[in-house]
């Protein structure tokens, strides 16, 4: 029987993270418009103002998922919540102080609130549920991420034009406030951590990854993986508009069809597990994610934008459930903070590069060539792949071992699922 019916306190935690996608898609359309409607923003703006939500990531990534491994989860996502409302309520109601330096500031600070929120909801949720439960769950997150991206980004077109890009972002700041209405009452309580601060805790988790061949492959992957992706992703709405010539409706409507890709890619990277966790992966990493291509045609015709775009979606959203449930069996719980953290700061770290790059290809070689050259890097990441022992394998390993030389051999964080 699905968990949203047999489990509460998921159904809370499910129902508040995709409200809060909700919101936040609206925002992903509406904040890059602030800056070209009402602030008359130059392509490398648009793509500074992207490079400035991630960046949190390199400056605070790794210190936070040290400190997540020593508190209980649930207030820090209850907190994170409160100061993104916050923060994107402050927009709309900044009036004639509204600048690009503003959006910027915003932008940094919501950013850092999201790198505490992520860190503690990833490492929350394999204690809310049991082992057997975390393929579902992340299948059932992860699709109802995307249905709520789809909702978003299409309302968020309609709602630019009817009550304007700045006062869109309210409706960011209320999904924040009702994720953290449902995250509060949720019943179950964390027990207290009794892990001691430990000066070395950053480099127990760098050490992880370094010396683990599977957490080191799939985190220089996701590295190269969103370099590309948030390279062409920063500035599509500036193409769409002004190459394109569409309306900020049709943006939004287009971007939200093409998340649509997302939904199937959760059942997908769900079901596909049955027939090899190792091979689920390269499907979605590398076979899909060639349709980016079609996302330069787009000035032709909206329809190219549509196919690649839903390709690339779906590829992403199913390799990130396969990746969920792996690492989540793999991980010893007392050390999954760390884990996410580090690779958070790695993966995460590439995305303002991608962004900046982005913005700067699009101002100096023109937003054509830039969109070229930017989705050409998605299919080729998925080469780390292939450069690794996930290519020879059916299925990725459930605890840590040495199956594999480079591997990590100390037993006492070995885990079975």
């Amino acid at each position: 029987m699905s968990l949203l019916r047999t489990h509460r306190d998921f159904r809370l935690f499910w129902t508040g993270e995709t409200i809060n996608r909700f919101g936040s898609a609206t925002s992903s359309v509406a904040l890059p418009l602030v800056a070209i409607s009402m602030l008359d923003a130059t392509t490398f703006d648009v793509g500074l103002l992207t490079a400035a939500a991630w960046a949190p990531w390199l400056l605070i990534g790794l210190p936070t998922g040290a400190w997540i491994d020593r508190v209980r989860r649930r207030p820090v996502m209850l907190v994170s919540s409160a100061v993104s409302a916050v923060l994107f309520a402050a927009v709309p109601l900044a009036g004639n102080l509204l600048s690009i330096q503003l959006l910027l500031i915003v932008a940094v600070l919501a950013g850092g609130a999201s790198v505490v929120f992520q860190t503690a909801y990833t490492a929350y949720l394999p204690t809310l549920l049991e082992p057997s439960d975390h393929a579902e769950g992340n299948a059932k997150l992860h699709g109802s991420a995307s249905a709520a991206q789809i909702a978003g980004l299409g309302c968020g077109g309609l709602l630019i034009q009817f009550i304007g890009a700045a006062n869109t972002l309210l409706v960011d700041a209320s999904s924040f406030l009702i994720a953290l209405a449902c995250i509060a009452a949720i019943r179950y309580r964390e027990r207290r951590t009794t892990n001691p601060r430990q000066p070395g805790a950053i480099r127990a988790g760098i050490r992880l990854v370094a010396h683990d061949v599977w957490l080191r492959t799939l985190t220089i992957f996701g590295a190269v993986s969103n370099l590309a992706l948030t390279g062409y992703q920063a500035i599509i709405v500036v193409f769409l508009v002004r190459e394109a010539g569409l309306t900020a409706g049709t943006v939004g409507t287009l971007i939200a069809a093409a998340s649509s890709g997302g939904v199937v890619g959760a059942f997908v990277g769900r079901h596909t597990i049955r027939f090899g966790t190792a091979r689920a992966l390269l499907l979605c990493e590398l076979g899909l994610p060639t349709l980016a291509l079609l996302i330069p045609l787009s000035g032709t015709s909206p329809a190219f934008y549509l196919v690649g775009a839903f390709g690339v979606s779906l590829g992403v959203v199913g390799g990130n459930v396969v990746k969920a449930t792996f690492l989540q069996s793999y991980c010893p719980p007392d050390l999954f903070g760390r884990l996410t953290a580090t690779t958070a700061f790695v993966n995460y770290g590439t995305i303002p590069l991608g962004a900046l790059l982005g913005g700067v290809l699009g101002q100096t070689l023109g937003l054509t060539p830039a969109l070229w050259i930017t989705t050409a890097g998605v299919p080729l990441a998925g080469l780390v792949l292939l450069a690794s022992p996930i290519r020879r394998r059916r299925d990725l390993p459930t605890h840590q071992g040495t199956d594999v030389p480079g591997t990590t051999a100390d037993s006492s964080r070995v885990r079975t699922a």
